[in-house]
């Protein structure tokens, strides 16, 4: 989700294709989340696994791998009706938990708090459309430029980009970011988008600053938006297009100019834990050679954005 936090980015003219696809999964409408879902997987056994000897021996033996994510980010990870955790991100994790042995455990956080979370090893690792950059891998904040940990390393999985959207009928005008003077877009708190609009708002002249109002998750976001409540929204690519096609059954809200700042999605894991990132990059690494992957990116309309190899710490 963002440059300075985590983004939920290569690019933007071929992604407009999937937004069709993506209808497919229109069907499963976005709903709150809970303090702690949960979603154990397919009951993986350790002994019947391709790969489960590349794990941590601590993990086999707890069988788990718990999963920080916030779970309002459809089509990345959000719930369907019946409250099951869906999305890319569950998909992938099942299909790597089979190769492993374990189950995938997600638990539901603000995607602000979710490398802290890491940090204070409540999960073991963070999978929520997190963008790769080298201020989280470094840990710095990148609004200050001050260290503020020891970083993280990702296993990178995907690639996305980050879009503008607008109430439908009603884009104000807005065509690319500098559009945005003297507005106000709606963001998710900690992502790509806010690390963008605030870029852009020193760029604007005085008193044509954009007045940014963030949320803790991207459903709050839409739901100010759809009230009337600001100019526009921005989201990654994937999310901002599923909301134009689900929301109001299509009739909330528009995608306006191109995608920018193309980066990948990458799995955090914690410096100290290299066996635990290196075998998460071989179960992907396998999924993508048998063909998993793909049938996963079809299923979500988002094969614009699938990789050929798995990569550590790609984003610049």
């Amino acid at each position: 989700m963002t440059a300075s936090s985590t983004r939920r980015t290569t690019a933007a003219h071929s992604r407009l294709a999937a937004v069709g696809a993506i209808a497919v999964a229109g069907a499963l409408m976005l709903t709150g989340c809970g303090d702690q879902t949960k979603d154990t997987g397919s009951g993986n056994e350790t002994s019947a696994a391709p790969l489960a000897d590349k794990l941590p021996q601590a993990i086999r033996d707890k069988g788990v791998i718990k999963v920080g994510s916030d779970i309002a980010y459809a089509p990345v990870e959000f719930k369907d009706n019946s409250g099951k955790v869906v999305g890319i991100d569950p998909d992938l994790a099942a299909a790597m938990g089979k190769q492993l042995g374990v189950d995938f455990q997600f638990e539901n956080g603000t995607f602000d708090t979710l490398i802290t979370g890491l940090r204070s090893k409540r999960y073991d690792i963070a999978m929520s459309a997190m963008t790769d950059t080298k201020d989280r891998q470094e840990g710095i904040d990148s609004d200050t430029g001050k260290k503020v940990g020891e970083g993280v390393d990702f296993v990178d999985y995907f690639t996305a980009g980050v879009s503008i959207y607008t109430k439908k009928g009603d884009d104000q005008g807005i065509k690319t970011w500098s559009d945005l003077c003297g507005k106000k877009i709606v963001v998710q708190r900690g992502t790509v988008s806010e690390d963008l609009a605030k870029a852009e708002s020193k760029k604007c002249p005085a008193g044509k600053k954009i007045a940014i109002e963030p949320f803790d998750n991207d459903q709050q976001a839409q739901t100010r938006l759809r009230a009337g409540g600001a100019a526009a929204g921005s989201s990654d690519f994937p999310v901002a297009a599923y909301a134009v096609k689900t929301s109001g059954g299509g009739k909330d809200f528009q995608l306006v100019g191109e995608q920018v700042e193309a980066a990948p999605y990458g799995i955090a894991v914690a410096k100290n834990q290299t066996q635990l990132r290196d075998a998460l990059k071989t179960a992907l690494d396998a999924l993508i050679k048998n063909g998993e992957y793909e049938k996963i990116m079809k299923k979500w309309g988002v094969t614009d954005g699938a990789i050929k190899e798995a990569t550590i710490n790609g984003g610049k």
